[in-house]
């Protein structure tokens, strides 16, 4: 193939180090040669966010370590799109990589926004990549086709080796329309097909709907109308990454004699960097914040950060009245063009009722078609079968029912062979009948402050126990002759003063002290461990009778 020799013993697996069991934290490998000589490829490396089963936490990263076990032998980094799913845990882990990072101008562009705009971010090697120009790097023949996406430039990877063909599809979904950026190249990927493909490896987010998601230029459609029908301002929320949304936003405000204010730091890069890539071309320029002020209230869009409901964007200050610039008023209209993502449902409801409160129309998914989702359904996922004819089939990019449902819709549509590995799995894609034939070190890392940790790290554990049940800190001093020098310090942090009988729990915690050094041998005094320990003991069971919790509780005992 392509001039390619193999050897009976060289194989092509492919290992997903996130993004098989969970939505986000992408990032996979694939490998070609021998056991124990091969040549590694990786694709994505991206970031989730923390929920609160990890307090303290607000990114979680793909676990690299099998990857700086094979630095040697890994020939490269190719980025299917810009998303943060995708492309997030860069800067973070590319230090432990270390590796050129192949991507399109735009998510290059957007990447080196990014370092730019994080102090201490390393710099690394880009390598700019266009859709459908092959290149290759070590065994792996790599072409990038285009796919239409929720952001410009996404890419679907046809992975040529002398042992097989592999289809990985990244993020994609057939659109006619998708407002920026190339359609899905239906035509080469039949070409594709033609040529033969071994495994297909495709995302499988929207696989539990039917039929075709709706195209951008749907939704840009109705954006106009309601835009022009306005009596007042307009505020749209939607995903910073969307640039293709923030267009029609600006041409429906255009069209309507409205000026467009961008409030978001967020927006604000990917604006930059759609400039600089020619995206926005023929858009008038944006105004800042600074200016929303000046503008009469019919003549106004504001395009906002938060759709998500995150604390400390734009939208949730809007909505509680805290935004310094923003101020909305009765009759005011925000539209919600996104998609709450599972878990965020509180947060953007906490927003949509706090405008409300406001008397200020609110327009969501539920009301129009203010949104279309990037990802495909089963129609779109039939039609890409139809193109590709691949032998086997690997779900990829989601939650395990995604998986199983992907895996149920490829058998049912007569899809030969398919395997549904999880992070960590090696699978086998050729010679042969693909199969998971071995695993990898695997896991998430969190950004806890500065530093990088396990999330299975017991300071997360730790962490989670205080915000449960709080914390007892004591410090006492005894004498040589294991008497008390002067009274304990003690401080209760995430306790509450009274008890379920209405006893005060500080005097709970004082009568265990001092009951339980009393009850200590003179010789036992004289170990500070062991009185430590008993006090420790005595404190948790006696807050556990008058409170029913059992805090952490933090003994310091001093010799003097």
């Amino acid at each position: 193939m392509d001039g390619l020799m193999t050897h009976s013993t060289d194989e092509f697996v492919f290992a997903a180090l996130g993004g098989l069991g969970e939505i986000g934290r992408n990032a996979a490998l694939y490998g070609f040669g021998a056991p124990g000589k091969r040549k590694w490829l990786m694709v994505d490396c991206g970031l989730s966010f923390a929920g609160p089963d990890l307090p303290g936490i607000d990114l979680i990263f793909p676990d690299v370590s099998f990857v700086e076990t094979i630095r040697r032998d890994l020939v490269g980094l190719v980025i299917t799109h810009a998303h943060e799913d995708h492309i997030g845990a860069i800067a973070a882990l590319w230090p432990r990589i270390g590796c050129k990072v192949y991507a399109t101008r735009f998510a290059a562009s957007l990447l080196e926004a990014r370092r730019l705009g994080e102090p201490g971010a390393p710099k690394v090697e880009i390598v700019e990549m266009r859709q459908g120009a092959r290149f290759k790097l070590g065994p792996f023949d790599i072409e990038p086709i285009a796919m239409a996406h929720s952001i410009p430039e996404s890419c679907a990877l046809v992975l040529r080796t002398a042992a097989g063909v592999a289809v990985h599809t990244g993020d994609w979904k057939m659109d006619p329309e998708p407002g920026i950026g190339l359609p899905t190249d239906e035509a080469r990927l039949r070409e594709i097909g033609d040529e033969g493909v071994d495994v297909l490896i495709c995302d499988s987010t929207n696989i539990i709907r039917e039929g075709q998601s709706p195209s951008e230029g749907e939704v840009a459609r109705t954006l106009e109308r309601l835009i022009a029908a306005a009596p007042a301002r307009v505020v749209v929320t939607t995903f910073a990454s969307n640039l293709a949304r923030v267009r029609a936003v600006a041409l429906a405000a255009q069209a309507a004699g409205r000026s467009v204010v961008v409030v978001g730091r967020s927006l604000d890069r990917v604006i930059e960097v759609g400039r600089e890539c020619g995206y926005l071309d023929g858009i008038k320029p944006f105004l800042s914040q600074q200016s929303y002020s000046d503008l009469p209230r019919d003549r106004v869009v504001v395009v906002a950060t938060g759709s998500q409901g995150e604390p400390r964007a734009a939208m949730a200050r809007i909505g509680a009245r805290e935004h310094p610039a923003v101020k909305l008023a009765a009759g005011d209209r925000v539209i919600f063009s996104s998609r709450t993502i599972p878990g965020n449902e509180r947060d953007v409801n906490r927003i949509i009722n706090g405008l409300i409160d406001q008397k200020i129309e609110v327009i969501t998914d539920r009301d129009a078609l203010v949104h279309c989702s990037g990802h495909p359904r089963q129609g779109e996922v039939a039609r890409l079968y139809e193109l590709l004819r691949p032998k086997t089939l690997i779900p990829a990019h989601g939650e395990p029912l995604h998986l199983s449902e992907h895996a149920a819709f490829a058998r049912a549509r007569g899809i030969g062979h398919v395997v549904s590995p999880r992070d960590g799995d090696v699978t086998l894609l050729a010679p042969g009948e693909p199969a998971v034939i071995d695993q990898i070190a695997h896991g998430r890392l969190v950004e806890d402050g500065g530093v990088l940790i396990s999330a299975d790290d017991e300071a997360i554990a730790q962490r989670a126990r205080l915000a449960f049940s709080g914390v007892v800190s004591i410090a006492l001093a005894l004498t040589s002759k294991g008497d008390l020098a002067g009274d304990p310090d003690v401080v209760l942090s995430g306790v509450p003063q009274r008890g379920r009988d209405g006893a005060m729990l500080d005097a709970v915690v004082d009568e265990a002290i001092f009951s339980t050094l009393d009850g200590l041998s003179r010789p036992r005094r004289r170990d500070a461990d062991a009185v430590a320990n008993a006090i420790e003991r005595a404190v948790r069971s006696a807050l556990s009778q008058a409170w029913g919790k059992k805090p952490q509780v933090h003994v310091l005992v001093l010799e003097i």
